[in-house]
């Protein structure tokens, strides 16, 4: 590192994105190798071993330790208060800078003394231009039409596209009024004039609160795009939030009461409020009609087909319980509906094999209560058996319309086997290529791209090739490794190669995860070697039924099972926590405390997978929960359970 004393601080404030915050401090290390700089991390009492992973790599990092949640504001005005630098670069963990970026907005600066802050040129994980780098002042007017979407049927008007200032080119130097808090560089001298971030705001508004004082202290704000980053999580990632839209705008009320007039601040706060309801309510109904739109119509279908069969019993003169026949017909739909959720048949993409399994599970299940009914409730199995043929004719044929009438989501089997370029050294590809095929089930051919103007032994062409080979060999994702090319790199063919399809990760040196992007909604994916299973979805749901059984179990032949165990206070509490959700029957164990932190968390257990053997120590309990975490099914749960059921008394 350049020893010179550093005109420019970086300063980042973390909350458990470990993954995140590692990538940013690399292209940061980078970077200053152009420009000294001085760096600061905030860490807002993370649980994911930030803390210990920047100590570990980034020793030479100014270290914050919260032991609390100081929010935003708090935690950015901590460093800021300590450090001396003429600028102060407030930056999000969740961005990658270029290694020209420090060097290029000090070049900026010193040459603009009238500047007070600087915003750059934010695109996202696919490359697409982030709108919210260049930002108007949102006065009720601009809110207004921000707030009720007329913003965006006119995104390129002086008026009504002010929000986002849609009428400047988002590749020219223009002065704006709101700079992002993401990428915010501010003159030290400004700060010390017009005060640092106001701590009312904890989250969202305080980056709008001090770029409008910053105006109002005589300085510009400016808009640079010579220079870029890329921002993962950026604004419209969050905006299905509903806590999201509640905590957002009321910053914005807080804004306004601060800096209009008296008139104008109500009605700014009368606009706000009813965005807050509005919004919240679209957010609301547009995650239940997501969640609950397509569940409703099968329950429906199902529920029509079960009643026709009854009918036609009916009609071929079998006769039902009248009083009973509605209930059970209810009671087997949702029996069924509830073992397709738990398999997985609600997942995306759509898996025809689950529907089976979940059917045939489900019918399973009616069939050992329906042994347990009273006589005249037994009225007929092979009533049972069509349903259930009938449940699974009817997902297939509902899977295969949608399929076809939408595909995307409803792709039957899911997408075909990917194919992945991966762009760096022969030592780098093989190391990345083994991640790879390690976190991903379907790899159809991995290929590499030399970084040099000659390819290696082993790959297929140069980097300077790239868009003709995403083409040629039909190149579903791009890993770029960051050791071997660089942030500019990144970022230029990340947004010269716009292509639907193309997904883009970047992987880090000397690190077992890719991060990148696939979609706006899911910004920010990570690829984690060897851990991916027990956080699948399916996977927790069955994790989570296995924790119900055990305590419904452990609960319900208590009078016979609590005499084998010591603690018995310890094990009816145990069952009742594992019914309650507050703990999982198996979870890591003790002994590897604090060493577990790239491992998808879960629950504290009652049970862990080093109870399967007898005597354990810390290395060997640190691997059999790597495993546990990799290898995650239900029969494992199930063997570990039956191997150690003694202990289910263990004070957790």
């Amino acid at each position: 590192m350049n020893e010179q004393h550093p005109k420019i601080a970086v300063i980042i404030v973390n909350y458990n994105v470990t993954f995140f915050l590692e990538q940013c401090l690399n292209s940061v290390a980078r970077a200053m190798e152009k420009e000294p700089a001085e760096v600061w991390v905030v860490d807002n009492n993370s649980v994911d071993g930030s803390v210990e992973m920047v100590a570990e790599k980034f020793p030479w990092v100014k270290l914050i330790a919260n032991k609390d949640n100081k929010g935003f504001s708090k935690a950015n005005n901590q460093a800021m208060l300590l450090s001396q630098c003429k600028y102060q670069l407030l930056l999000n963990p969740d961005t990658v800078v270029e290694e020209d970026t420090l060097q290029k907005v000090v070049a900026y600066m010193d040459e603009h003394p009238d500047v007070g802050g600087l915003g750059v040129r934010m695109v996202d994980g696919k490359g697409k231009f982030l709108p919210e780098s260049k930002r108007g002042l949102p006065t009720p007017a601009v809110a207004f039409y921000k707030i009720f979407g007329i913003s965006r049927i006119f995104p390129r008007s002086k008026r009504f596209g002010r929000y986002h200032l849609g009428n400047l080119s988002e590749f020219e130097t223009n002065e704006i009024e709101i700079l992002s808090g993401a990428f915010m560089l501010m003159r030290k001298e400004a700060l010390d004039k017009v005060g640092l971030l106001d701590e009312d705001f904890f989250m969202y508004g305080e980056d709008i609160d001090l770029s409008y004082r910053i105006i109002k202290g005589g300085y510009k704000n400016v808009y640079f795009p010579e220079t870029r980053i890329i921002h993962y999580k950026g604004e419209s990632t969050k905006k299905s939030s509903v806590n999201y839209v509640f905590v957002f705008y009321r910053a914005m009320v807080i804004f306004a009461r601060k800096h209009f007039s008296q008139k104008n601040a109500k009605l700014f706060s009368f606009l706000i409020n009813s965005a807050i309801y509005f919004r919240a309510s679209l957010a609301i109904a547009s995650r239940f009609i997501k969640k609950s739109m397509l569940p409703l119509v099968d329950a429906i279908y199902i529920l029509i087909g079960l009643f026709a069969l009854t009918n036609y019993w009916h009609q071929a003169n079998i006769e039902f319980p009248r009083e009973i026949t509605s209930a059970l017909i209810y009671g087997y739909t949702m029996v069924w509906m509830f073992t397709n959720l738990m398999v997985g048949s609600y997942d995306q993409p759509v898996r025809l094999k689950k529907m089976v399994l979940g059917t045939v599970v489900g019918t399973g299940i009616i069939l050992m209560f329906y042994a347990l009914f009273p006589k005249d409730w037994q009225f007929s199995r092979l009533y049972i058996l069509l349903g259930a043929a009938w449940v699974i004719a009817y997902y297939w044929l509902s899977r295969l319309f949608l399929h076809l009438a939408i595909g995307k989501r409803f792709i039957i089997n899911g997408k075909k086997n990917g194919n992945f370029a991966i762009i760096g050294s022969s030592e780098e590809f093989e190391r990345v290529a083994l991640i790879l095929r390690q976190t991903q089930p379907k790899v159809e051919k991995v290929v590499h791209v030399s970084i040099g103007p000659e390819k290696e032994h082993n790959a297929i062409g140069t980097l300077n090739q790239l868009d003709q080979i995403t083409n040629i060999h039909k190149i579903d994702e791009l890993i770029f490794c960051a050791k071997d090319t660089s942030a500019n790199e990144i970022i230029e063919w990340m947004t010269t190669i716009q292509l639907p399809n193309i997904d883009f990760k970047i992987a880090q040196p000397d690190s077992l995860f890719l991060i990148g992007s696939n979609s706006i909604e899911t910004a920010g994916d990570l690829y984690i070697m060897d851990i991916n299973a027990i956080s699948h979805p399916v996977k927790r749901r069955q994790k989570r039924l296995i924790d119900l059984l055990t305590g419904t179990v452990m609960l319900l032949f208590a009078p016979v099972l609590i005499w084998f165990y010591p603690n018995k206070m310890a094990y009816l509490h145990n069952s009742l926590r594992l019914i309650s959700g507050q703990l999982t029957a198996i979870g890591y164990s003790a002994k590897a405390t604090g060493k577990q932190s790239e491992l998808p968390s879960i629950k504290r257990g009652i049970l862990s997978p080093e109870d399967r053997l007898s005597k354990v120590d810390t290395n060997i309990a640190v691997k059999l929960d790597l495993l546990y975490a990799r290898e995650y099914t239900m029969l494992l749960d199930v063997q570990i359970i039956l191997k150690s059921w003694k202990k289910l008394s263990r004070t957790v």
